[in-house]
């Protein structure tokens, strides 16, 4: 079963990450450089995508650890 995309994202006041598809972040606090690596990890381990956004929301930054389908040989 493929997972999710990993987010992180800023809300309450705090840095977090959850995977795509959850309510609920599977990691909170700290600064957005240790809440990055946190994801950074997660999404390497779990072969998917990684989606960091600003504190207002908008997408910062992506990296892809697994296939990713715009990087195709050819």
């Amino acid at each position: 079963m493929p997972k999710g995309d990993i987010e992180t994202y800023h809300q309450d006041g705090q840095w977090k990450n959850r995977r795509e598809g959850t309510e609920r972040p599977f990691a909170a606090g700290g600064t957005k450089k240790e809440a990055i690596a946190v994801g950074r990890a997660a999404a390497a381990e779990d072969r998917v995508e990684h989606i960091i956004k600003n504190m207002d929301g908008t997408i910062a930054e992506r990296n892809s650890y697994g296939n990713d389908p715009r990087n195709v040989p050819g």
